[in-house]
């Protein structure tokens, strides 16, 4: 602080000296100018150290005098780090011509003052970070022919006053913030040659008096929002060289006028909404270097011919909707073309054999159109090509071994075509090759060893091929190799050891492949490895313990494989963002180290062996957004400390052996989108909490143990689309608030107990689709028939409750639905026409249904009248009974009394005691029938016989049978 101090008192001191010896010095008064002006500057560099009373004012740095020493001409400060602001005392140095203060660090506005300087003719504040507006006072300065003041923070508009700037000859306003339009008054500036206004904000036409400009010969108004037509008096500027107007919204047809340009070297007019053909006249541009067309609507073919534009070395019209196929005469022999794109087009035809006289050309780029057929065979005749981009057509063939002899190749896109066949050999001559893309082709055959070869390789990406065989054991000679991308082949066999020698190696794939064996030990050396996916293959054994080396890990997929053992090996880098080992065999805990990678944002660990619980650190895990750690055999309670993973979307915890509460606490967990504890052991109830998760889209609770009622907070969860708590004990009725869960499309409450009716709510769910199960529960009353209006219904299950009444017709009107079961009920009547269809196990166990597919309505309506009811029938029956028992009953009355009676007589008849001989007793039941007569019945009694007197003691009953004979009475 002291210093500072005396560096002010110092400089005080020199102006006052200054000030002193004004009589030994004509400049004294502008040297005690420059002195105010370095006390509002800071000097980081000491630049300005010689500013002082003790040096001569033409000696100082950066000052330029007259030759008579007695005014300051110029002052260029350029480049000095000088910091603060623009002192108004510039205007005092009245004889300034040239004022340089650009590339610093100045701040602050322009002050207007300087427009006081009528002898500048160049001020230059480029490069800076001033602010505000262009002061107007700027058109003062009227010997003005250099003014350069972009790349700063201006902003407003450009003031039509620099109209009055007549000997302007530079006006740079680039890299700034200026808006509005470009002034007319710019038609004034007849001797403007160059124009800079790219990179701002400027809006509105180019105004037509630009071509008044008749001196310019650069025109930059690039990245601005300039619209409407390109005027066509820029055909005017008959001296332009140079005319930018890329990445505007310039609309309608390129000006045919820009045939008188015949100076013009570079023309831009890339990313517009330009519209129609490439006008032919454009071939008369005979100096022109660099054309760019791209980005933009244009259509037709291509009218652009090299016989005419021999100059032409650029062009570029790529993005575009150009038709047709290539000039025969678009690229002579012996032509200056260096760059040829034409990507992104609706160009067709054969690969054009025309441009292999291009032998100059070192880009050709004709990737993303339709041209098809095999590759020619002479491709090396292009001898000074070091890119051939080709990549989303529709070649076919295989790669031509001529290939080989490209020898200035450095990058081959063929990616996204139909090319068949395997690699030649001959590309292991190609020294020079950095980037090779073959993806997305039907290739195949095994990579040859001879690819090992090409020393230059940076990148290899051979995706979505039917390579087989090994990777060549050889691979480690790419010692500069960065990607290696052989996902989705047939490669098979181990991962060679020498990989692991590729030491410059960022991003290794190898997923969707048949390569087995264990990970080599050799990937220790790979020190830069941040991405390494082994996805999908037959992969084995423990991770080898020297993958801890591997410190800049950060995307880790070895998903679907065999490996086994601990998952540590892989933890040894902090800077892990994704991680993901599911469906494998990898056991133990789950390590608390994979905490300390503070960026992680994916966890995937479902389908292992995993046991013990999930460690509480995960709470310090605040970038993660999905944690699955499914079907494995997890255990305990979740710890609270897990609330602290805040940006948590997906919480997959389902198949484990989870037990106790569900946690209250993630409830606060607002980014929670999907929640998934199915098939654990979790009791108590659905927490309440549960609906402050407002931005869930998926619940599944299904397969606990838990119990109550369904919180009717669930209602809240108006983004859900999944709510699944079936095979629980819930218990209740089915909460009227789940009408607010507007976007489900999924509804699973089966197998539970609840109660009550089915809420005619529900058929408010229009976005209900996947299925509604009901089934299994306790539920009566009738079926809404506001469930008809989930039109979008595929599956509907209301099976196995006590719902009863018709089942509306409305429900037939759900034409989505290929689905149903309303079995195990207590429905009846007609069923809807359009369930015909439908098996009739869906409709078994209710008695009273009928229409197709059960028995039609009117057969059931006869069954009904021919057999009385059940209870009708019982009490039938027991009638029945009754009455048969009073029958048996009397008879049996009767019976015994009959045989009371005969007993009396009986013992009456042995107690007579007399002894005249007894007779025998007869029976007397009729006569004999007459031969060829049947029996007469027509009397029958029980009466003592009229033929036999007998005497007072007897007691023979004779049965009397009327007949017209006596003869032959039976005994």
């Amino acid at each position: 602080m002291g210093s500072f101090h005396l560096y002010h008192l110092m400089l005080i001191l020199s102006i006052l000296g200054a000030v002193l010896s004004e009589n030994h010095g004509n400049n004294s008064s502008e040297s005690y100018c420059l002195l105010r002006i370095k006390s509002e500057f800071i000097d980081p560099f000491r630049v300005l150290g010689n500013w002082s009373t003790e040096t001569s004012l033409c000696a100082w740095n950066g000052v330029t005098c007259s030759d008579d020493q007695n005014h300051i001409l110029s002052l260029n400060l350029s480049g000095c780090g000088l910091k603060g602001s623009i002192s108004a005392d510039f205007s005092r140095l009245t004889f300034l011509e040239i004022l340089d203060l650009s590339m610093n660090s100045l701040t602050g506005s322009i002050p207007p003052d300087i427009g006081q300087l009528q002898n500048l003719r160049e001020l230059l504040l480029f490069s800076n970070f001033l602010v505000g507006t262009i002061p107007s006072d700027i058109g003062n300065l009227k010997k003005l022919q250099v003014l350069r003041i972009g790349d700063n923070l201006l902003t407003g508009q450009v003031v039509p006053t620099i109209g009055n700037l007549t000997e302007l000859e530079v006006l740079g306003l680039s890299y700034c913030q200026l808006n509005g339009s470009i002034p007319k008054e710019i038609v004034n500036l007849k001797h403007l040659k160059l124009l800079d206004l790219q990179m701002n904000s400027l809006s509105g036409l180019i105004p037509e008096e630009i071509g008044g400009c008749i001196e310019l010969q650069k025109f930059a108004a690039s990245n601005n929002g300039l619209e409407g037509k390109i005027p066509g008096s820029l055909g005017k500027l008959e001296s332009l060289q140079i005319l930018n107007l890329a990445n505007n919204t310039l609309t309608g047809l390129i000006p045919v006028e820009f045939r008188q340009l015949l100076n013009l070297k570079y023309l831009n007019l890339h990313g517009n909404i330009l519209d129609g053909e490439i006008p032919s006249e454009l071939n008369q541009l005979v100096q022109i270097k660099e054309l760019d067309l791209s980005k933009n609507n244009l259509s037709g073919p291509i009218n652009l011919l090299n016989t005419r534009l021999k100059n032409l070395e650029v062009l570029v019209l790529s993005e575009n909707f150009l038709t047709g196929s290539l000039p025969a005469n678009l690229c002579i022999r012996n032509s200056n073309m260096r760059q040829l794109f034409l990507a992104d087009n609706n160009l067709s035809g054969k690969f054009p054999v025309d441009l292999l006289n291009c032998s100059s050309l070192e880009q050709l780029d004709l990737s993303g159109n339709n041209f098809d057929g095999a590759l020619p065979p002479n491709l090396h005749k292009l001898e000074s090509l070091k890119d051939l981009l080709l990549n989303n057509n529709s070649y076919t063939g295989t790669l031509p071994p001529d290939i080989g002899n490209m020898s200035r190749l450095e990058t081959l896109f063929l990616f996204g075509n139909m090319i068949t066949g395997g690699i030649p050999a001959e590309i292991g001559k190609l020294q020079r090759l950095s980037v090779l893309y073959l993806y997305d082709n039907q290739m195949s055959g095994s990579i040859p060893n001879e690819l090992t070869n090409c020393s230059s390789l940076t990148e290899i990406d051979f995706f979505g091929n039917h390579f087989s065989g090994a990777i060549p054991a050889t691979i480690g000679k790419l010692k500069y190799l960065v990607l290696l991308q052989l996902r989705q082949n047939d490669l098979s066999g181990p991962i060679p050891s020498s990989l692991g020698y590729c030491r410059k190696l960022q991003r290794l794939v190898l997923a969707d492949n048949k390569l087995s064996g264990p990970t080599p030990p050799t990937f220790r050396f790979l020190s830069d490895l941040f991405l390494i996916t082994l996805y999908n293959n037959s992969l084995e054994g423990p991770l080898p313990e020297v993958l801890f080396l591997l410190k800049n890990l950060s995307i880790v997929n070895f998903s679907h494989n065999k490996f086994s053992g601990s998952i540590s090996p892989l933890l040894g880098s902090k800077s892990l963002t994704v991680l993901d080992l599911t469906n494998n065999s990898f056991s133990g805990n789950i390590p608390s180290r994979l905490a300390m990678s503070k960026n992680l944002r994916r966890v995937r660990l479902a389908h292992n062996l995993l046991t013990g619980n999930i460690p509480s650190e995960f709470g310090q895990l605040k970038e993660v957004n999905l944690l699955d750690l499914s079907f494995n055999n997890l255990t305990g309670e979740l710890a609270p400390e897990i609330s602290g993973m805040e940006k948590l979307s997906h919480l997959l915890l389902n198949n484990n052996q989870f037990s106790g509460l569900i946690p209250k606490w993630l409830g606060s967990i607002q980014e929670l989108g999907e929640l998934d504890l199915s098939s654990n052991n979790y009791n108590g109830t659905v927490p309440a909490e549960l609906g402050n998760c407002s931005k869930l889209l998926k619940l599944s609770l299904h397969s606990n143990r838990l119990s109550g009622a369904i919180p009717p907070e669930i209602g809240n969860l108006n983004s859900l689309n999944v709510l699944n708590l079936q095979r629980n004990n819930l218990s209740g009725t089915i909460p009227r608030t789940v009408q607010q869960c507007k976007k489900l499309y999924e509804l699973r409450l089966s197998e539970n107990s609840l109660t009550g009716t089915i809420p005619p709510e529900i058929g408010i769910l229009s976005e209900l689709q996947v299925i509604l199960d009901l089934s299994f529960n306790h539920l009566s009353g009738k079926i809404p028939s506001s469930l008809g209006n989930l039109v979008k219904l595929e599956r509907l299950n209301l099976s196995s409750n006590q719902l009863e009444g018709k089942v509306p017709p409305s429900l037939g009107k759900l034409s989505s639905l290929h689905r149903l079961n309303l079995s195990n009920n207590h429905l009846k009547g007609q069923l809807p026409s359009t369930f015909s269809g439908f098996p009739l196990s869906s409709f078994q166990g209710n008695g009273k249904l009928c229409g197709p597919p059960l028995v039609s309505c009117s057969e059931s309506t006869r069954h009904e009248k021919k057999w009385l009811s059940e209870s009708s029938v019982a009490r039938i029956i027991v009638a029945i009974v009754f009455t048969s028992t009073l029958i048996c009953l009397g008879l049996l009355y009767v019976m015994l009394k009959m045989w009371w009676n005969w007993r009396k007589v009986s013992i009456a008849c042995s107690e007579t005691g007399k002894s005249e001989p007894k007779k025998e007793e007869e029976w007397v039941y009729g006569e004999e029938i007459k031969s060829g007569e049947y029996w007469n019945t027509n009397t029958m009694a029980l009466l003592p016989s009229q033929d036999k007197q007998m005497s007072n003691s007897t007691c023979i009953f004779h049965l009397k049978l009327s007949t017209e004979s006596t003869k032959n009475p039976v005994v």
